[in-house]
């Protein structure tokens, strides 16, 4: 099982749901940081369980402890490992689970692959793990605002609820001041409603989340196989529920024509780069490489497999059986997968920064 994300800036996590603790190690850290430990922990707070009614129940301080690689508030450049414990577990809960697999979650495809597998929580499958993310994503941040990087997410939509696609039609210093995460505040309300009605019947349901990256200078990404937005594809499918991702126009570029997606090059006005573009249906890249634009993207999430109503599925026999979930889950998971798509938007672009920085003579 591979467990380390990147190339030069690494995470590799370790832990599961319902065991002692989770967390990881981060390599490549630039050394002079500053240790902010309060934003750290902010990032965390805003993944955490129990925020709101439309968020799992389950209550959880998450609180990080580093324990290497930070001497009197800086990074040393050494690796810094962290862990956050576990501490309100319901491991009962899943016990009717212990012989039977899921639907659409990964009990089946984990066990067939190890023969073995933690039923409490899902494990290693969990959610849970992206606490680790979010760490690593925290620290990144920390290095890319002394870039002037910002990066910045957002539901964008649930279910059927969406919001425009185009970005900079909404200020996104709003995306925090609801329980859902979006930067519209009625369509913030609507959304609130809909997951509502969903966790109450015991249901629940999918969305978009979109992710903006603003400040990214030119040249990141290689031409052949790391190209960027293969890297921050990979990233984003790499999080749990994810199953779809798209940059710039994405798939609309499909149904237009040459003339009407090109970005045209023009002189730029400003002192950051000579050449700017009348518009950005590329998304801030282009051949693979960063252009200087602001780089966007979606990434689509599947509703939550553990449902809260009878289903259908196989024991580990494949005898026929029906079962009813327990225990504490999130009816929709994008409001705090906000900050784990933030998270691994940090890592990769301070990654590929890094790498440039490391092949440039």
């Amino acid at each position: 099982m591979r467990n380390t994300f990147g190339h030069i800036f690494t995470l590799t996590t370790f832990g599961e749901s319902h065991g002692e603790a989770v967390g990881g190690v981060i390599d490549g850290m630039p050394a002079g940081i500053d240790i902010d430990m309060e934003f750290i922990q902010s990032e965390l707070n805003r993944r955490r369980p129990g925020q709101s009614a439309i968020t799992t129940s389950r209550q959880e301080a998450d609180r990080v402890e580093l324990l290497s690689g930070v001497f009197e508030g800086k990074s040393t450049g050494c690796p810094i490992g962290f862990i956050v414990r576990n501490t309100n577990q319901h491991s009962n809960d899943y016990e009717n689970m212990r012989n039977l697999f899921r639907p659409s979650h990964a009990d089946y495809t984990y066990f067939e692959k190890y023969g073995i597998r933690d039923h409490r929580g899902g494990g290693r499958s969990s959610a849970r793990i992206t606490i680790s993310r979010c760490v690593g994503g925290a620290l990144a941040k920390l290095v890319l605002r002394q870039k002037g990087i910002s990066i910045q997410a957002y539901t964008s939509q649930v279910g059927d609820i969406a919001l425009d696609k185009d970005y900079s039609r909404y200020d996104l210093s709003l995306t925090e001041t609801n329980a859902v995460r979006c930067p519209d505040q009625q369509k913030a309300a609507e959304m609130e409603a809909l997951i509502a009605k969903v966790k109450a019947e015991g249901d629940t349901i999918g969305g978009i989340i979109t992710c903006v990256i603003k400040g990214c200078p030119t040249g990141l990404g290689e031409p052949e196989f790391d190209k960027l937005h293969a890297s921050l594809g990979q990233a984003m499918l790499s999080i749990n529920a994810v199953k779809g991702f798209e940059y710039g126009d994405g798939f609309n570029s499909a149904t237009m024509r040459g003339s009407q997606v090109n970005d045209v090059f023009v002189p730029s006005t400003g002192d950051q780069q000579p050449i700017t573009t009348t518009t950005n249906h590329s998304g801030g890249i282009q051949g693979g490489i960063s252009n200087g634009q602001d780089i966007y993207f979606r990434v689509a999430f599947k509703p939550v497999a553990t449902i809260l109503t009878e289903q259908q599925t196989v024991d580990k026999e494949g005898n026929a059986t029906t079962f009813t979930a327990h225990g504490r889950h999130d009816p929709c998971v994008l409001p705090r997968a906000v900050p784990v798509v933030e998270s691994m938007a940090a890592m990769t672009i301070l990654d590929y920064i890094l790498l440039r920085n490391a092949v440039i003579l």
